[in-house]
């Protein structure tokens, strides 16, 4: 058994130490270190390897070791990178770890307003939100240089010029929006743009539909879409992978996200081995995530493990947009809804033709612009002749 403050291990790795020498202790700490619990327990004890549930003493908070502020450790520089000498012994419990580490927070840069400075899940979500460049650090005035040396953002009185309505955001619109705007910052973004005539294909689905009317399902074209993207996926397995600092993990199953809107904000409900299902089992769970979304029941492990995703906005319209990858995948499908248009295949006559606006984002870093020419064109020749997927 120790007790509170008593110094049970130094470690030190080849390059550096991760925490300061621990200073003589006060006549209090002896005190603490001679006198065992009363209950018996045994008394916390510091997190010194990363991923420890170990939470560290209070009485230790009171001079934590300074986190080195370098380009890995300042929040918003780098996606779910941390330093982690003062990632372990932040004074934070497993769930409050798990999430800073999914949202890329450095734990060592909160400052905990929970019971005896303890972080809490709020303190995570609150930096993930400032958590980009232009952020100012935790302690710094908001006039500071910034990482990236970006002007502070603007300070403005709104209700001097007229009426307003201050509504805070949703929990999924503060996550979600941390996320896109490290993806953004962090994944040079090019967006491919493409056309697919999808005439025969939506008789086609209007012809399914009517027949399968009194199952209850309905097939969209997303649910050909999502079929034809996962034949597209294993001809382009690049598409279907992950980069890991220097090495691309090509994943060799296929589970496909789409964004679901909500009142909430947009969630992202994932179709697992989409590869092994039809086309109308597809809709089924389409529409049976899509509800669990609405309803604000979708869990976790639903909406993770995707390898690509889709973002439809078939349903509201507009041509074509930049969608935003969804880290760590490397590429994202945007569709708008499909118009009538004179189309030309020679130059001579012309007929009209129900084409598919396609947005194809990409990470410039693993694919470059022909791979992805020919990916939107490969997939818009399947969507026309969906006969080509058996091939």
């Amino acid at each position: 058994k120790v007790s509170e403050g008593r110094v049970i291990l130094t470690l030190v790795t080849d390059d550096a130490a991760i925490g300061a020498p621990a200073s003589p202790a006060t006549p209090e700490a002896q005190r603490r270190e001679e006198t065992p619990p009363r209950d018996g327990r045994e008394a916390p004890r510091v997190a010194a390897s990363r991923g420890s549930n170990d939470a560290m003493p209070a009485d230790r908070l009171a001079q934590p070791p300074a986190p080195v502020p370098t380009t890995a450790s300042v929040p918003g520089t780098q996606a779910n990178i941390v330093d982690e000498s003062s990632f372990a012994v932040a004074y934070a419990g497993p769930a409050v770890r798990k999430l800073a580490r999914e949202l890329g927070v450095d734990l060592g840069w909160v400052q905990g307003t929970g019971d005896k400075g303890r972080i809490v899940r709020e303190d995570v979500e609150k930096m993930a939100q400032a958590a980009a460049p232009g952020a100012v650090k935790p302690g710094a005035s908001a006039g500071a240089a910034t990482a990236l040396d970006l002007l502070a953002w603007p300070k403005v009185d709104f209700s001097k010029y007229g009426p307003v309505e201050a509504k805070p955001l949703s929990r999924i619109r503060r996550i979600s929006g941390a996320n896109l705007h490290r993806n953004w910052v962090m994944i040079p973004h090019v967006t491919n743009h493409d056309d697919a005539d999808v005439t025969d294909l939506e008789a086609f689905r209007v012809d399914v539909n009517r027949e399968i009317e009194k199952t209850g399902v309905r097939v969209s074209m997303l649910s050909f879409l999502i079929k034809a993207v996962v034949g597209t996926l294993m001809k382009f397995p690049d598409f279907n992978a992950s980069l890991d600092g220097e090495t691309l993990v090509v994943k060799k199953y296929w589970h496909i996200g789409f964004a679901a809107d909500t009142p909430n904000g947009l969630v992202v409900p994932v179709i697992r081995d989409a590869d092994r299902k039809g086309v109308i089992d597809i809709a089924r769970e389409m529409s049976e995530l899509a509800k669990l979304a609405r309803d604000g029941k979708l869990k976790p492990d639903q909406m993770q493990g995707g390898t690509f995703t889709i973002s439809s906005l078939g349903g509201i319209g507009g041509t074509y947009f930049t969608p935003i990858i969804n880290a760590p995948e490397v590429a994202i499908l945007g569709v708008c809804r499909s118009a009538w248009k004179q189309v030309s295949p020679d130059g001579q006559r012309a007929s009209w033709r129900l084409m598919l606006p396609l947005s194809l984002s990409f990470d410039h870093r693993v694919i470059d612009g022909a791979g992805a020419a020919r990916f939107n064109s490969y997939l818009a020749g399947l969507l026309a002749d969906m006969r080509r997927i058996l091939i």
